[in-house]
């Protein structure tokens, strides 16, 4: 037996329109409906009551259904009495939606009035095939840049050898500076650290002395923090095979004075929504939204500013993202939740421009950099202010410039760096800018092996 969505149409049709849907909600439906069952192989039976399901996402309905046939052989029809049952335990699970935002009419926007001025230039990767000279490429370009940058910050004053096969010509006794990328770090039997570095041509060996001096303290400290695969430079003493650090010089994010728009705008970041899980927190995503439009009495003369907000990544919860997580989504439905996420976005004012990057938990490639959301998850929307970037981005607004970036990266630089945790996170991001990289440790994120390096902090 065969069920065509044109056999369907008329009899679901009259169903729906007794249920006070619209034709365009009863033709949509009903295509998307049986379009939806037919890939799993499930009819639908005549005279189905769709009516029931008003309200519910239809992606959402389609995957549960097709999960309640899981296991059965032979003929499968979807009847009354079971789209039933299925609806009645979805209504009961209390799925997320929505609700209708008010903004009250003395509330003036200050933001509405700037005409938005803005800028993306996204970091995307190559694709290439995985090979070990493309692993190559990809850590030369990390040295080269961050070496330049090293160079670049100190004005011309930090003198540096042109290459670790040069150290290794020199005399006991010689003062220099030596630039590289951290192969390995390892505690010897005498307390001291030793920190191996190399280039494009050799390798070079770095001794941290645990000294007794408050420089020499300092500097073990500071050793300490050293990571893999980081590219940095040290200065210090030839001694015999080895070099003595006194100094290490990490690349760093120079000191700038705060710059400002002419503009009194403002500008939100909010990250890590999960709508679609069991602990998505609704009802304080809506407060805020309800906040944007004025309909909270707290910070109405801020809210009133906010021009540009951006949402940085995981902003549904995903499908198989870890064991045994479909315990945990009250929607789980793929293109349900990012249904319902931007079902979300549709109350935040227009005139606010939303920036929306992509998580390890959305619907792109793990590997970093990440390409945007695909287009297609807008196409039903209608949002006109939404912008899909990559993750890292950098977004220019009025003239001030932002790098927008996920922080997969975090993870491992807590578990690695002394004296990070998850309770302070911005000092794991001040690790991260101060080596002009978003993810220096190679194997803690999951990268693209590209001849450029995209997570190079070099702006």
């Amino acid at each position: 037996m065969h069920c065509s969505s044109g056999f369907l149409a008329p009899v679901l049709s009259c169903v729906l329109r007794a249920a006070g849907w619209s034709r365009v909600e009863e033709e949509k439906s009903t295509l998307l409906l049986t379009r939806g069952l037919a890939r799993f192989g499930i009819a639908v039976s005549a005279g189905l009551d769709l009516g029931l399901s008003e309200g519910i996402d239809i992606d959402l309905l389609i995957s549960r259904i097709a999960d309640s046939y899981s296991g059965e052989e032979g003929l499968k029809v979807l009847t009354n009495e079971r789209l039933s049952s299925i609806i009645e335990a979805l209504k009961a699970e209390k799925i997320p939606s929505p609700v209708e935002v008010s903004p009250p009419s003395n509330f003036e926007a200050v933001a509405a009035s700037v005409n938005a001025d803005y800028s993306i230039k996204v970091r995307s990767a190559e694709s290439t095939s995985g090979t070990v000279s493309d692993f190559v490429e990809y850590f030369r370009d990390r040295l080269k840049r961050i070496r330049h940058i090293i160079e670049a910050e100190r004005n011309g004053t930090l003198s540096t050898m042109p290459d670790l096969e040069t150290v290794s010509k020199f005399p006991s006794g010689r003062e220099l500076c030596a630039v590289g990328i951290v192969r390995s770090k390892i505690t010897t039997k005498n307390g001291n650290v030793m920190v191996v570095i190399e280039d494009e041509k050799s390798t070079a060996k770095v001794i941290f002395m645990n000294g007794t001096s408050e420089k020499a303290r300092q500097l073990f400290s500071n050793a300490a923090k050293i990571i893999n695969d980081e590219v940095l430079a040290v200065k210090g003493k030839v001694s015999g095979p080895f070099l003595i650090a006194n100094e290490i010089v990490w690349p760093d994010i120079p000191v700038l004075l705060p710059k400002r728009t002419e503009e009194d705008i403002a500008v939100a970041f909010i990250s890590d929504i999960h709508v679609g899980s069991k602990l998505f927190m609704q009802n304080n995503f809506m407060q805020m939204i309800r906040w944007l439009n004025g309909d909270v009495d707290k910070m109405k003369d801020l809210a009133s500013k906010i021009k540009y907000l951006v949402i940085g990544g995981d902003d549904v919860d995903g499908i198989g993202i870890y064991p045994n997580q479909d315990r945990d989504l009250a929607v789980p439905d793929f293109y349900a939740q990012y249904r319902l996420f931007f079902s979300f976005l549709e109350k935040v004012p227009s005139h606010i421009e939303i920036f929306i990057l992509p998580g390890n938990h959305d619907s792109v490639q793990k590997s970093e950099p990440q390409p945007p959301l695909p287009s297609d998850m807008l196409k039903d929307s209608g949002l006109s202010n939404v912008h899909l970037v990559t993750n890292p981005s950098y977004i220019k607004l009025h003239g001030i410039k932002i790098l927008a970036y996920h922080g997969a990266s975090l993870d491992s630089i807590i578990s690695s760096v002394p004296g990070m945790s998850y309770a302070s996170p911005e000092k794991a991001m001040i690790e991260v800018l101060k080596r002009r990289h978003l993810s220096p440790i190679y194997g803690g994120n999951t990268i693209v092996p590209s001849r450029v390096d995209g997570l190079v902090i070099d702006e």
